[in-house]
């Protein structure tokens, strides 16, 4: 008398692609309405937002907030372009595009992907530059602070930006080597905690500086 059994394995490799990764291949996304909102947070909340009432109060309360509503109408619409443009072909099952010059490649071809490209990477070089600015400014900002109320409102307090800006720049090059820096799920929460930390220690300072005595 012959059995027969008829086993069926399966491999790690087919266990884990259906639990694991995307229908693309690449590792299934495992952000959460919570994740983000801290995302959006983290990039709205930013040093356009500490310029925004001085912004406001330069063009004067009919002018501001009509800027305000354009910019953020524009900021929709290119929102509801990106969305229109993450996947190609089929909206549900089609390639997904997950870079700009992926969609630029995907929607419009050849020469306009290296024109994108060029924009992206000299709008990254400006924006570090002007961050590393930005950072050196406030805490030298910081240091004049410390040195007048040490020293008195006289006192010359001369401060070079010259070590705050490599400091920075040398944090910047430590941290583009860690890998996948960009996944850590925590870390846009904590920027969006320091955003409004931040944010709100600045309106403190402004209402201080408005009430004490000159």
């Amino acid at each position: 008398m012959y059995f027969n059994f008829s086993i069926q394995v399966f491999t790690p490799d087919a266990f884990f692609c259906s639990k694991c990764y995307d229908d693309d291949g690449r590792l299934k996304r495992t952000g959460t309405l919570w994740t983000a909102s801290a995302h959006i947070i983290t990039a709205v909340i930013g040093s356009g937002v500490l310029s925004l009432a001085w912004a406001t109060a330069q063009l004067g309360w009919i002018a501001g907030p009509t800027v305000l509503f354009l910019f953020s109408f524009v900021t929709y619409y290119t929102s509801c372009l990106l969305e229109t443009c993450y996947r190609t072909g089929d909206p549900d099952n089609g390639k997904r595009n997950y870079t700009y010059m992926d969609a630029v490649l995907a929607n419009l071809g050849g020469f306009q992907v290296k024109v994108c490209g060029a924009i992206q990477y000299l709008n990254l070089f400006g924006v570090a530059i002007g961050y590393t600015i930005a950072s050196s400014i406030s805490m030298m900002a910081i240091q004049k602070s410390n040195c007048f109320h040490s020293k008195g409102d006289d006192s010359p307090c001369r401060i070079s930006s010259n070590p705050y800006m490599i400091a920075f720049g040398v944090i910047e090059i430590i941290f583009s080597h860690i890998p996948d820096f960009d996944q850590i799920w925590w870390l846009s929460i904590v920027a969006a905690i320091m955003s409004f930390t931040y944010s709100t220690k600045l309106q403190k300072m402004v209402k201080f500086e408005e009430v004490s005595p000159e």
